[in-house]
């Protein structure tokens, strides 16, 4: 009888806790999230982490995963979502045409993400991290350059410091030159793009393809991001892409994360990045701080 009584307890106490890990938190299984394998993604897929933490959720981190298989990574089910940019979706995983409009592009995306792929991307953010163009500030002044018209007009004065596959692609020089016209730049070198603000600041280049939220750019006084005045590159809005399953299953992943999109834009990006790549801060630690200031 007492050992009857023991299995009893010992059943009601398992049920309790299978109850608890059920409700406890809002999934009984782990939310995977992944990021790509840079500074930018890194801080936003731990945003994302900790927002979905702090709502409940059980999460599984499974950051730092090359931009070149992170879509196969979702697609493959292993991972459930990631921050993605729009105009790579455009362009680099589903191959269209360049637009310009970004909620056209963001409407595309989403529509042919979830034909294709079974996949929802979420309220995007004010975020963009674009291609641009960076020059040195002192020059830019010197000769009053602002925008990529003027870098045009002036390119036989400017040092070129190429990263190779810039110099080839239809969003990079080919692109420029078709809708700015011919740039004639007085050099062209290749550079390492981990190495071009070094090079930049040393003076042995004058401007260099970036994207427009990198940390470096918070530096005004050394480097000014050159205005795209004739529209030419896409819109790389920043949102969550989620797995259609997963956003059935747990149909609150979508409040919480787009509460976190609601609170990035470009200016808070690139600051961001800064005190990981500039102030040499640790991500996760930047994370948790921009966390805490919107939760």
């Amino acid at each position: 009888m007492k050992v009857k009584k023991i299995v009893v307890l010992s059943l009601a106490v398992l049920m309790l806790c299978t109850l608890a890990a059920c409700n406890g938190g809002k999934s009984a299984k782990a939310i995977r999230i992944g990021s790509k394998d840079f500074t930018e993604s890194l801080l936003v897929g731990e945003i994302y982490a900790l927002a979905l933490e702090d709502a409940g959720f059980t999460v599984e981190r499974k950051l730092n995963i090359a931009g070149s298989i992170v879509h196969t990574a979702i697609t493959n089910d292993e991972i459930d979502l990631y921050p993605e940019y729009t105009g790579t979706g455009l362009l680099t995983i589903l191959k269209m045409e360049m637009m310009t409009d970004p909620q056209e592009v963001y409407k595309t995306v989403n529509e042919e993400y979830s034909k294709r792929f079974n996949i929802t991307w979420l309220d995007q953010s004010q975020a963009n991290d674009g291609q641009g163009l960076v020059i040195r500030a002192q020059l830019a002044k010197q000769l009053g350059i602002k925008t990529i018209s003027d870098l045009q007009v002036q390119s036989n004065k400017i040092r070129f410091a190429s990263q190779g596959e810039f110099d080839q692609r239809d969003d990079g020089i080919p692109g420029l030159e078709s809708v700015y016209g011919k740039f004639n730049f007085k050099s062209i070198k290749l550079y390492d793009n981990g190495l071009k603000y070094q090079i930049l600041e040393n003076d042995e280049a004058d401007v260099a393809p970036a994207y427009t939220t990198e940390g470096q750019l918070v530096n005004t006084d050394k480097f000014t991001l050159l205005e795209d005045d004739k529209n030419f590159w896409p819109p790389y809005y920043l949102a969550p892409v989620v797995r259609g399953n997963v956003l059935k299953a747990y149909p609150d992943i979508a409040a919480v994360l787009n509460k976190v999109s609601a609170a990035l834009d470009t200016e808070t990006v690139t600051a961001l990045n800064a005190k990981v790549d500039v102030d040499k801060r640790e991500y996760e630690d930047v994370a948790r701080e921009f966390y805490d200031s919107i939760k």
